[in-house]
């Protein structure tokens, strides 16, 4: 997404100079133009000194008395009057640029979202278009925005990291054709979705964009960018289409696992008005739908009939977990990652959690 550039004049010439050359030429003061016009003296003058805009009846009254067309006139107060607001603008762009140091601007380059750029004052204006904002003081008015900003988990966290997290998923959201969402039919395919776990990135990473497609979820999977501290993400674009957003941040399989349905339990359970960030806000609220999230993920990544089972049996061998995983159709390694979650096995005891590799 890159900026237009296109060069235009910063000389702004009010119309009243051109108009004072007319006059002189035709020997005409400003008071006999005034008398002519039926207008004051002053208001005249102030055209001429470019305090006074030249408005398209003034217009037409020039046309008649000094034969130059109204257009003409209207035209040069136009310019005029662009002219001074790209001037005012500029000088807003330099006010922006310590605002715009906070954004991870590399990183958002270099998905092609803005222009590589050094310069400060092109920074804003990318980031702007990216943003789609008149100013990057209004971001926190936008209410797509507004989630992004109101993370207050960790005091480090980088709100414009987050801001540009959710934006920039929100535009490869809308270049992934969904059909409309079907609760019915997501619920159908979270087995689908389980057996997924025990295959490599690969091949998994496009059966599950198919699969989420199918049901009415687009499915953007992006780099991490640092001091977002979140794993995923869920908002409605509209009624019929779902973003479940993934970052690729760490490499541990049973960890994107969970979060990737902890992130399908708020597509399932909750109002669609609100976008979810995980690891967000302490609001009872909120931390009550996280923590409905958590319990979706847990029980249907490992029904709870099925662990209560395996946890009696007191064997957590790799021969056993094995057993387990293929008993549930599910990779051993969200087996070790829920034992150790649940305290039951030592939290370095690592048997069978796989870490992804990730393509650029």
């Amino acid at each position: 997404m890159a900026t237009n550039q296109e060069i235009y004049s910063d000389l702004a010439v009010a119309p009243g100079v051109y108009l004072t050359e007319v006059t002189e030429e035709m020997s005409m003061s400003h008071a006999e133009l005034a008398r002519r016009m039926g207008r004051p003296v002053q208001a005249i003058s102030e055209i001429a000194n470019g305090i006074k805009s030249i408005t398209p009846d003034t217009a037409l009254q020039l046309e008649q008395v000094l034969g130059v067309p109204a257009h003409i006139w209207t035209g040069l107060e136009a310019e005029y009057q662009l002219t001074r607001a790209r001037r005012a603008a500029a000088e807003q762009v330099e006010h922006e640029t310590d605002l715009a140091v906070h954004f991870p601007y590399p990183e958002i380059a270099k998905l092609g979202w803005v222009k590589p750029t050094r310069k400060r004052s092109e920074k804003v204006l990318e980031l702007r278009q990216f943003f789609g904002v008149a100013s990057l003081h209004n971001l926190q008015g936008v209410r797509a925005y507004a989630p992004a900003f109101r993370q207050s988990a960790k005091a480090e966290v980088s709100h414009e990291a987050l801001v540009a997290w959710l934006r920039g998923g929100s535009l490869e959201a809308d270049k992934v054709d969904t059909k409309s969402f079907d609760r019915v039919k997501a619920r159908a395919t979270l087995q689908m979705l389980r057996h997924l776990t025990r295959m490599e990135p690969e091949v998994f990473l496009p059966a599950l964009r198919q699969q989420l497609a199918e049901v009415g979820i687009a499915f953007v999977l992006l780099p991490h960018f640092s001091k977002t501290y979140t794993n995923g993400a869920t908002f409605w674009p509209t009624s019929n289409k779902a973003v479940l957003m993934m970052t690729i941040r760490g490499s541990w399989a049973d960890i994107f696992w969970f979060s990737l349905f902890h992130e399908l339990g708020h597509i399932l359970l909750h109002d669609k008005r609100h976008t979810f960030l995980e690891n967000g806000l302490d609001d009872p609220d909120w931390k009550k739908q996280e923590e409905e999230a958590d319990d979706f993920a847990q029980k249907t990544l490992i029904p709870a009939a099925a662990w209560r089972a395996f946890i009696k049996t007191d064997d957590f061998s790799a021969t056993h977990i094995v057993s387990f995983a293929d008993e549930i159709d599910i990779a051993p390694g969200i087996i070790v990652g829920r034992l150790q979650h649940d305290g039951v096995i030592p939290p370095n005891h690592h048997i069978h959690r796989t870490r992804y590799k990730w393509a650029n």
